[in-house]
């Protein structure tokens, strides 16, 4: 499975920006795509999760209310709209595809059950 994230650029405070991320290659064993930040100096954070059977979602609460995953399956296709962007949400953005099926979509906000890694999409802030 390959990952191609897009959409980073330079925004406001308050702004909006949409990041997508698509799937290529052997994507039939998908359960569920998260998208991950990580800023200079700090640890690999998680920001919001998808299954990709039934939708249903789970946010990390620094971006809840403000942040929404969205997935298109025809298009295999992962999107994360931020809006009310802080000074703090900027960092390079990572999506991630996880193969394995788990009861709960906590479990998606662990970096250790993503097996695909896409490549970083710069998402910078100003104040």
């Amino acid at each position: 499975v390959q990952l191609q994230a897009s959409g980073g650029g330079l925004v406001q405070a308050g702004g909006s920006l949409r990041l997508s991320c698509a799937a290529s290659g052997r994507t039939f064993g998908t359960a569920a795509m998260g998208w991950f930040r990580q800023a200079p100096g700090k640890e690999r954070e998680f920001v919001a999760a998808i299954r990709w059977s039934g939708g249903s979602t789970y946010y990390a609460n620094s971006v809840k209310g403000r942040f929404t995953i969205s997935r298109d399956n025809a298009k295999n296709t992962v999107y994360l709209q931020m809006n009310s962007l802080k000074p703090e949400d900027a960092a390079a953005y990572y999506c991630a595809a996880s193969g394995t099926v788990y009861s709960g979509t906590y479990y998606y906000t662990q970096r250790r059950v993503y097996d695909y890694w896409g490549q970083g999409t710069q998402v910078t802030v100003s104040s």
